[in-house]
């Protein structure tokens, strides 16, 4: 096996994989809640929104731990994008597949275009989507102006490749000083958003979700700036977590402790009552600000014992991206059929949102195994160790 090759075998931070399935799944359920929700002040699971801003911190983590000491050993940018491409893209794909074969069934109101959208029209935001190509409003199929309308948790992956952008072209070359300077700096941009001071005069009117970080899904100035800002400071204290070597063990339960920390964080109630306020804004800073990063440093500190423990991570981590990309098209739909069927008993809308929850897991766990791993197998085969050869 050829030595560019053979780096994909670096130990993995199992604890890490496994936080990363703890919070897909707690979205997929902050989704489901979601449909019944009068808002970001009354939704239960309140701040599942912020396992992005999770996802972020552990990705410029893991992006450090993998590609820092590649750059000065033959990899090239090239080389750093197509093996980007090949573990994030593939599912980018399915996702929007997905979206576009339940597209039909998410009719439900504040989704107004969707039963007017001509199938041509669909094919069209499904080969963009597919592409990875975000969608101005205009271009709007199904009415909330997402980058991608079959798929709306494919906004992130957006600001995933901008990260990734960013990090070969000009992050790996920062120095620890410049990255912790390029840290302080963007936490007063998770500051302004959280608190919503607003500084730079970029954010909309924000009666829904302020003191909040939700946004970054969209092509609107406002929206982009959220999304940059939720991107910027967990992707780069992230990558300095890493570089620094901070570490923080919790002992031989660190994965039990660093999950319940997630599931009490990301399930907390609104703060402050029943308006959007400062307190909560103040809590949404913390937790990105100092509770994300140790977390991930006790991820990354902690030792991981006992063949149970290891086998839950390893598919935690093996279903979290697959998880999070394909759950929302059902959602859409679960949507729908609240719409249509507010009168059916409590029980009835409970074991449906159950079902959903189950399929979703079921529907991640097929992708991963008859469609993710092999197309990148093949792909790392056709375009990876072939050019590592050469």
């Amino acid at each position: 096996m050829s030595t560019s090759f053979a780096m994909n075998s670096k130990p993995r931070f199992e604890i890490l994989d496994g936080l990363r399935g703890v919070a897909a799944m707690i979205v997929v359920v902050f989704h489901l809640f979601e449909t019944y929700s009068a808002g970001p002040c009354h939704q239960i699971i309140n701040h599942g929104y912020l396992a992005v801003d999770f996802f972020f911190i552990l990705s410029g983590f893991v992006i450090g731990y993998a590609y820092d000491d590649r750059w000065g050993r033959g990899m090239t940018q090239w080389d750093f994008y197509k093996r980007r491409l090949i573990r994030l893209q593939p599912m980018v794909i399915m996702g929007t597949l997905i979206g576009a074969f339940w597209f039909y069934f998410g009719d439900a109101p504040g989704f107004e275009f969707v039963m007017q959208t001509p199938w041509w029209k669909l094919l069209l935001i499904m080969l963009l989507g597919c592409l990875m190509f975000p969608t101005p409003p205009a271009m709007d199929i199904r009415g909330w102006q997402e980058v991608n309308s079959l798929n709306g948790a494919a906004w992130s992956l957006m600001w995933e490749y901008v990260a990734n952008i960013l990090y070969a072209t000009v992050i790996r070359r920062f120095s620890r000083l410049a990255l912790g300077i390029a840290v302080g700096l963007s936490a007063l941009l998770t500051i302004d958003l959280c608190l919503n001071f607003d500084w730079f005069g970029l954010l909309e009117p924000r009666s829904y979700a302020a003191y909040t970080v939700i946004g970054g899904f969209g092509l609107t100035p406002d929206q982009i700036y959220i999304g940059l800002a939720r991107l910027f400071y967990p992707f780069f204290s992230g990558l300095l977590l890493y570089r620094l070597g901070w570490r923080v063990s919790f002992g031989m339960r660190g994965f039990l402790l660093t999950s319940l920390i997630m599931a009490v964080v990301l399930a907390m109630p609104h703060l402050g009552g029943d308006t959007p306020n400062a307190l909560n804004g103040l809590y949404c800073a913390a937790v990105i600000l100092l509770i994300f990063p140790v977390v991930v440093a006790a991820g990354a500190g902690s030792p991981l014992t006992g063949r149970r423990t290891t086998a839950v991570c390893k598919f935690l981590g093996a279903i979290s991206y697959p998880l999070y990309i394909t759950h929302y098209p059902m959602i859409y739909v679960q949507m729908s059929w609240a719409a249509h069927h507010q009168d059916a008993p409590l029980g009835t809308h409970i074991w449906v949102a159950v079902w959903i929850f189950i399929a979703s897991i079921a529907v991640a766990y097929a992708c991963l195994k008859v469609y993710d791993e092999p197309v990148r197998s093949w792909l790392a085969a056709r375009f990876i160790r072939k050019t590592a050869k050469n």
